[in-house]
């Protein structure tokens, strides 16, 4: 990641007006990507609770969408409870998995939650002529004389067969990370692979920011220019605060602008949103108005436990798993991405060959998970959330921690989750527009390591780019027409990976930079081992970011945990595979 643009690293502490000092990470902390709080250093817990809620409020918007999404297919009426049910059942589970992701998986602060990838399969399954909703029910709602027992049996069954779908697909997922079959791709993983990957991960986000934002250009402009203020321009102005210690109130000053952009601009621009519909300055159609979702709330429950099986056993068939494993690849493909931007904004390392197998192998029980509780979705790495922690510089694992568990809170108490559920979506959209851009221009940043002179190198990047914004669009366009083989749930496949930006450009770029002929300084490796230093040869006696909890002390001591490929003592030379053909010179 490039230097700050917000933070000068001129101090370290916020003192007081007795001279105490509030705990911030010391300058020479800071200076490493011009970060307030690394992967391994923890703010305050109250500190944490306010990031962790700034990260929740991030991810709601992207992961309630999933549930409205599918809701109609699964011929869920529009004022049925069970749409509240599900939405505190994705964040229930979005919250166990990001627990489990960054305290036993990739150990990255990287949030998980529902994906669209798993969208495209789970609407062609329930297309199917078993799974259509009956003729009774009409533009969201039911008609005739249909009771509520039969209502929840006929969304409950299709509910019960894209769960099963998930549960086996995500096996696979299971597989390629802890068998270590991804881990075999990343030495041929280099900066003009990952650039085009990253890069298309902000930019296929466009369509999402602007469909957010159509709703009031003027109030997600405003959201925008609230945001790069407080973010930017003002990051180094300190407020005044009120602080209790040894049994009085004292002034202090504290930099809240630097600590939460994401969560004061969201509180503003609410405000403000909340003003004009209160003097009706807005329209009653209008997105800004705070009033259109009051509805979420009066249907939630006061408190609900999601369990597991909730809606029955699952079911399985062979269509239905077949046409999840696209959502499935899609998703690996795309969290290996996320993990290389997600380090690099939190200040850890390239993330090592067992990280990622682990982070995978998670993501796949995530999805196992998601399964046995009835989501609808699957579980993935947060792109959002990656761009929060380049706005906000804090890539602290304990602030994502306490946002998994904040999550688990408001999937328990409905009420209080369907309240931020209420904040309009232009404020949603500008803040996308911010932290999307980042997202990109993490991307671009290991450019830096490449020589940019080399015409080689130039193509590789221009075509990778270029044909992965052009062919999704197409792919997408034209889906109902295209035919790539005889075998249905192949086709699926194939059509998901394709309509995938990031992997359309992560895999154009692999294969052209591992083939095309090339130094390795020109390529970039030299610059970017000596940047990032390599697994191979990092001390094994050492603290690591991506160790384990607990346990590292016992497992260096026995020689065969170099041969599991998920383990942190992994040796990837013992099982190191020489592929004849790719350019690795």
């Amino acid at each position: 990641m490039t230097d700050n643009l917000g933070y000068s690293g001129e101090k370290d502490d916020v003192e007081t007006a007795d001279g105490e000092k509030i705990s911030l990470p010391s300058e020479d902390d800071t200076k490493k990507n011009g970060m307030l709080y690394t992967i391994d250093e923890s703010p305050p817990w109250y500190m944490c609770i306010l990031l962790g809620l700034q990260q929740y409020l991030t991810m709601f918007g992207s992961t309630v969408s999933i549930p409205f999404i599918i809701a109609p297919a699964m011929c869920i009426s529009e004022d049925d409870p069970a749409r509240g049910y599900i939405i505190s059942t994705i964040f229930f589970v979005s919250g166990l998995v990001t627990l489990l992701q960054s305290t036993f998986g990739c150990r990255l602060p990287i949030i998980q939650g529902g994906t669209f990838a798993f969208l495209v399969p789970t609407g062609a399954i329930l297309s199917l002529q078993e799974w259509k909703c009956p003729p009774e029910y009409k533009d969201g709602f039911w008609t005739g004389n249909i009771t509520q027992e039969a209502r929840d049996e006929i969304w409950q069954t299709r509910m019960r067969e894209i769960q099963g779908a998930i549960c086996v697909s995500a096996l696979f997922q299971i597989v390629l990370g802890y068998c270590g079959l991804i881990g075999l791709l990343l030495r041929f993983i280099t900066p003009l692979t990952i650039t085009p990957a990253v890069t298309m991960i902000g930019v296929s986000l466009f369509k999402a920011a602007s469909f957010n934002a159509q709703g009031n250009w003027g109030i997600a402009l405003l959201t925008i220019v609230v945001m790069i203020l407080f973010s930017q321009y003002l990051s180094n102005v300190d407020l005044p605060a009120i602080k209790y210690s040894k049994g009085r109130l004292k002034f202090t000053r504290i930099p809240l602008l630097k600590l939460f952009p994401i969560l004061l601009t969201i509180v503003c621009m609410w405000g403000l949103c909340a003003l004009l519909t209160s003097t009706q300055a807005i329209g009653p159609k209008n997105a800004a108005r705070t009033d259109t979702k009051i509805g979420l709330i009066s249907n939630s429950d006061w408190f609900r436990v999601p369990y597991p099986f909730q809606w029955g056993v699952p079911t399985v068939s062979a269509a239905g798993v077949f046409g999840m494993i696209a959502g499935v690849i899609a998703s690996a493909i795309e969290s290996v991405g996320d993990y290389y931007a997600c380090a690099r904004l939190s200040g850890a390392p390239r993330p090592p060959t067992h990280a990622i197998n682990r982070g995978i192998g998670m993501e796949g029980l995530g999805c196992v998970l998601a399964g046995i509780w009835g989501t609808g979705n699957g579980t993935t790495s947060y792109s959002e959330n990656i761009g929060a922690i380049g706005v906000t510089k804090v890539g602290s694992r304990k602030v994502i921690q306490v946002a998994g568990a904040l999550m688990m809170v408001f999937g328990l108490f409905s009420k209080f989750g369907a309240l931020f559920l209420t904040i309009p979506s232009p404020i949603v959209g500008g803040i996308f527009c911010v932290m999307f851009g980042m997202i990109t221009a993490v991307g671009l940043s290991n450019l830096q390591f490449v020589n940019l002179n080399s015409s080689r190198n130039l193509f590789v990047l221009g075509f990778s780019i270029f044909f992965s914004l052009m062919l999704p669009e197409w792919v997408k366009e034209n889906e109902r027409n295209l035919a790539f083989t005889n075998v249905k749930e192949l086709d699926q496949i194939i059509l998901v990976l394709l309509s995938t930006h990031m992997f359309v450009g992560g895999f154009l770029g692999f294969f052209l930079d591992n083939t095309i002929p090339g130094t390795r300084e020109e390529r970039g490796l030299l610059a970017w081992d000596s940047k990032h230093g390599t697994e191979n040869s990092r001390d094994q006696t050492t603290a690591s970011p991506y160790d384990l909890p607990f346990g590292m002390d016992w497992l260096r001591k026995q020689s065969w945990s170099k041969y599991v490929p998920f383990l942190p003592t992994f040796q990837e030379d013992v099982l190191r595979i020489k592929v004849p053909g790719l350019c690795r010179k």
